[in-house]
C-alpha cells in the first residue's frame, strides 16, 4: 500500500526537484499527486513500497537538516551584505499590488466594525 512521504503544500520548486531527485538516486520508487484542477486534493510524493519508507525518511531527514543550514548561512550571508528582501523591497517591486491588498484589508476591518457597530444598536 501507499504512504506519502512528503507534503508538497508550499514547498518551493528547487527543493521539491531535490527531493525527486534524492529519491531517484537512491533507487526508491515514488509518485507523486498534484492539488488537481480545483486544487482542493493534496499535492504529496507518495512511496510505492512501504517496505522503503523508514529508508525514505531517514534521507529525507539529512536532507532537510542540511537545507536547513544552507538556507540560514544564505540568509545571513546576505544580510551581512545587505541583500536580502526586506518588506519595503517586497512593497517597492510592486506598488499596486500592495496597494490593492491594503485597501481590500481595510475595506474588510471597515464593513466588519460597522456590521458589530449596527448589530449593537
Amino acid at each position: 500500500m501507499a504512504k506519502i512521504l512528503f507534503r508538497l503544500n508550499g514547498v518551493s520548486d528547487d527543493e521539491t526537484n531535490d527531493v525527486r531527485e534524492l529519491l531517484a538516486n537512491n533507487a526508491i520508487d515514488f509518485y507523486e499527486t498534484s492539488s488537481g484542477n480545483w486544487g482542493v486534493s493534496m499535492p504529496a510524493i507518495w512511496l510505492s513500497d512501504d517496505d522503503q519508507f523508514e529508508k525514505a525518511k531517514a534521507l529525507l531527514n539529512a536532507y532537510q537538516d542540511e537545507r536547513t543550514v544552507r538556507m540560514r548561512e544564505d540568509y545571513a550571508r546576505l544580510k551581512r551584505e545587505g541583500k536580502n528582501k526586506t518588506f519595503i523591497d517586497a512593497v517597492m517591486q510592486n506598488p499596486v499590488h500592495f496597494t490593492i491588498h491594503l485597501a481590500l484589508a481595510l475595506l474588510v476591518i471597515y464593513l466588519s466594525v460597522t456590521l458589530v457597530l449596527d448589530l449593537a444598536k
